[in-house]
This record gives structure tokens, C-alpha cells and sequence, in this order.
């Protein structure tokens, strides 16, 4: 997969792009362990959080899943990016950031415990954000 082979490049901007561009193909196990290696790049943050903002705009359950799995083993650093990407997401309409937060609840009873320690920080993350726009 060519995305996979940019997301090794030694240049943090062409790793940002293979990360957005991954996260299109998030629900295909072959994406899943690059793009959690680009949510937890090891020279640069700004793949960190824009890999993580790519799957979180994705509003699925592919999406959360990877972001969750990537919280649950992140470095303190790593983490405060992630949740950064979090609130770029979700702090504007409250009805996108509700339904991440249903589908963060499914994912705590996920068979993966990376997967389930992550969505309870994802869950408790999302259910913290005050929106700026509310259902009439």
C-alpha cells in the first residue's frame, strides 16, 4: 500500500498526509496497525494530532476504534494532542460529539482492552466538551 510506505517517510509532512489518507481506509485490518504507529509518531506531534483529527472527523466506529486503541498505550504527550484533535472534532455541534459518545460507550465492551481502556478515556474526553452548537 503506498500510504503505508509514505507513512515511513523521515519527513513529518508526508507522514501527516499518509496518515489523512489512511484514515479513508480505517475499518481494513492491513490500515489499522500504520495508522496507529502515525496517531504515535515518534518524531513529531503534528501527525499525531492530524491523524487523529482524520479518523475522528470520520464519525464511525473504525475511526473512534483506532483513536481509542492509540489513547490507551499513549504517552502523556501523545495523549494531550489526541485529545486536542478531540475537541477540534467534536466542539462544535453537540449532536456529532453525542453520537461519539454512544458510539464510545459500545466500545468500552470491545473484546480488545486496549480498545475498551481507550474509549472510557475517549467517552470521558467527548462527555467533557461544551459544544457551541445545541438541536433546536
Amino acid at each position: 500500500m503506498a500510504l503505508g510506505e509514505l507513512g515511513r517517510s523521515s519527513d513529518f509532512g508526508d507522514r501527516a498526509d499518509a496518515g489523512r489518507g489512511l484514515a479513508g481506509f480505517a475499518e481494513m485490518e492491513e490500515a489499522v496497525g500504520p495508522l496507529l504507529e502515525l496517531v504515535l509518531d515518534r518524531e513529531d506531534t503534528f501527525v499525531t494530532r492530524v491523524t487523529a483529527q482524520a479518523l475522528l472527523r470520520r464519525q464511525d466506529r473504525a475511526g473512534l476504534r483506532v483513536v481509542a486503541s492509540a489513547l490507551a498505550v499513549a504517552s502523556p504527550n501523545h495523549g494531550d494532542w489526541i485529545h486536542t484533535a478531540i475537541l477540534d472534532v467534536f466542539a462544535v455541534y453537540a449532536s456529532d460529539r453525542d453520537d461519539a459518545v454512544r458510539l464510545c460507550e459500545a466500545l468500552t465492551r470491545d473484546t480488545d482492552e486496549h480498545v475498551a481502556l481507550g474509549a472510557r478515556e475517549l467517552h470521558e474526553s467527548l462527555s467533557g466538551i461544551n459544544c457551541v452548537l445545541y438541536p433546536a
